[in-house]
């Protein structure tokens, strides 16, 4: 397959350098094969050594971290960081249960371990002519299909469940016959809520994340919150350009709209808002995920007050007030947020007004 040699020295000229320096034989495994056969961009770089992946490291240039407990090392090489694993055998004590890892001795053993078959496929930088895939990875990929390696996989990893959605979103792809029935039958329940919380929120995270969440619930595995897709589309939609821009963690805000659990947004959605002022006080002490849920569920009110109103400040401080003889104390306080609201609506303009506004409130008037 000389096109696959060939794409694989455009889209990981890096790979080039891994291969000189390795003494055992190397392989590109997972995403990135899956993606070069599909021609996408780049995916992460998984690498799998025949051998001592440290040692492959060191002669790199060292790692730059290293997980001793799944053999695991990574290394920057040309710009690009690297995963480097010894090939790893793996077993499961009990259902939903972190793996036990051992050493194997093949990239076929290693294979083995993965989701599903279109993750199972292998390159050998000696040889990136050739592919190895003992799962039928590569016709699954040009049918469009999702399928398990064995029957046991979602019941020895249920996060493969969500993984599931997270790729059939992304790439459009259906779910083999076999393997929807054995993922409908998967107990999210078998996993921490933290490793359950972490596959959620890298489906949060994809551009096709509401297409997902859809697909987890017909599945049968989450329950959406009301109109939950809906709401995800519209977060993605305003998380995308300004004034919510960079406001909120993508992931977080789009878990928060499909799932909920619904917080205080619909209060904030269905408050009737007649002045500005007012607006800035039932903002006040809101989450960011708050306002924007709210905005989300037709507060169009929060568009202003993320624009203009919430960044609205005084001339005045509490230092002119004590400077005009109101004691240090709550007065002061009261003082300021008079003439702050009258800011807001219009009622005062620079500084002398406001001090009048917030004289006279502070002073009982």
């Amino acid at each position: 397959m000389d096109d696959l040699a060939a794409a694989l020295a455009r889209a990981h000229p890096e790979l080039e350098a891994v291969r000189a320096a390795a003494a055992e034989p190397v392989f590109l495994v997972g995403g990135a094969v899956r993606d070069l056969l599909l021609g996408r961009p780049r995916a992460d770089v998984d690498l799998v050594v025949e051998g001592d992946a440290a040692a492959l490291a060191g002669r790199l240039g060292g790692p730059s971290a290293e997980h001793e407990r799944f053999g695991t090392v990574k290394v920057e090489v040309g710009g690009h960081e690297l995963d480097i694993a010894s090939a790893r055998r793996e077993s499961y004590p009990e259902p939903g249960a972190l793996p036990v890892v051992e050493a194997g001795e093949t990239v076929e053993s290693d294979l083995a371990r993965r989701d599903f078959t279109i993750n199972a496929m292998a390159i050998p930088l000696a040889e990136p002519g050739c592919l190895i895939d003992p799962f039928g990875g590569h016709a699954d990929l040009e049918r469009g299909l999702l399928r398990v390696l064995h029957d046991a996989s979602f019941l020895d990893d249920p996060t493969r469940a969500i993984r599931a959605a997270r790729y059939a979103a992304r790439f459009g792809f259906e779910l083999e016959p076999r393997t929807e029935e054995l993922l409908r039958r998967t107990d999210l329940g078998t996993i921490s809520a933290d490793r359950r919380r972490g596959e959620l929120e890298r489906l949060a995270g994809e551009a096709t994340a509401p297409h997902g969440f859809a697909l987890l619930a017909r599945w049968g595995l989450v329950r959406l919150r009301e109109e939950g897709v809906e709401m995800a589309e519209l977060v993605l939609e305003l998380l995308g350009g300004p004034p919510w821009e960079g406001t909120v963690a993508r992931s977080e805000a789009v878990l928060a709209a499909a799932l909920g659990p619904p917080g205080r947004e619909a209060e904030l959605a269905e408050a009737t808002v007649g002045s500005p002022s007012e607006a800035v006080a039932l903002a006040a002490g809101r989450t960011g995920l708050e306002l924007l849920l709210a905005r989300a569920l037709g507060a169009d009110w929060l568009e202003p007050y993320m624009t203009k109103w919430s960044k609205v400040a005084l001339e005045i401080d509490g230092a002119d007030l004590l400077a005009a003889g109101v004691p240090q104390g709550p007065l002061l306080g009261r003082g300021l947020e008079a003439a702050l609201r009258a800011k807001l609506d219009g009622e005062v303009d620079g500084p002398q007004q406001e001090l009048e506004v917030a004289l006279e409130a502070a002073r009982g008037g």
